[in-house]
């Protein structure tokens, strides 16, 4: 019988502070969490409706369905939560393609992001401070595992961008096309808030802008989601430089 400080524990693991104070994320559903392990994320404990064979014993506990539900954040629990140890963030190596976001905030936006640079091979992901935590329980469910193989950091974007060598190029509406960018080998790429795009603190630090071009002339689409336009521009930087 699990207590309510058990329960609360993984309760309030769903809010960024708290993550913060215990150095420890929480994971729902059997896939998450055994990708995650399979990554070689640290799993400290694990709340399961019946043991798996896939995962050490000592790290299991089994809980019964009205448990579940209580610790569950989700409208439909799933069948396995994950508590794993947040890991250390590494050095950001400024070579190839760095992505760097500011202020992007919408968890599934986020995840899919954190994905997308898992598949494109973009091993540094730079995040300004207002940025959704990587850890928040959305985003770690968009990844879908990719989040233990990206190097996820949160800095002052503008001063870190300040203090950066290569070259510092931002997305906007209007700018020079993406498809006709003389693309340096070394990179950073900035993507824009949702709704505000890049900050002005952060546009005086830039050294170029892109743009992807609207070809439709009837369309009422005012702009792509932020995680499209990062798949866009991903693609073509990578069909450039391969080889360079």
């Amino acid at each position: 019988m699990l207590s309510k400080k058990q329960i609360k524990f993984i309760l309030n693991l769903t809010q960024r502070k708290y993550r913060e104070a215990s150095g420890c994320f929480v994971v729902e559903g059997p896939k998450s969490v055994l990708d995650l392990v399979a990554a070689g994320m640290e799993l400290k404990e694990c709340y399961t409706l019946k043991l798996l064979d896939e995962l050490p014993p000592m790290v299991q506990i089994v809980i019964n369905s009205s448990e579940l539900k209580a610790m569950s954040s989700l409208t439909t629990p799933q069948n396995l939560i994950g508590v794993f140890k947040i890991p250390k963030m590494k050095e950001i190596a400024l070579t190839g393609n760095v992505l760097a976001l500011d202020g992007v905030r919408d968890p599934g936006n986020f995840g899919t992001i954190v994905r997308l640079c898992d598949w494109f091979g973009v091993k540094n992901l730079v995040c300004s401070l207002d940025s959704v935590d990587c850890f928040h329980p959305k985003v770690v469910q968009a990844t879908m595992g990719s989040i233990a193989r990206v190097n996820v950091t949160y800095v002052d974007l503008p001063l870190w961008l300040k203090k950066t060598p290569i070259p510092k190029i931002g997305t906007f509406m209007e700018a020079d096309s993406v498809y006709q960018f003389q693309w340096p080998k070394d990179v950073v790429v900035v993507m824009g808030n949702e709704g505000q795009g890049i900050s002005d603190e952060v546009r005086a630090e830039l050294t170029g802008s892109i743009s992807i071009p609207k070809y439709s002339t009837d369309s009422s689409v005012e702009s792509l989601n932020v995680a499209t336009a990062t798949s866009v521009i991903l693609s073509e930087y990578f069909r450039v430089t391969i080889g360079k």
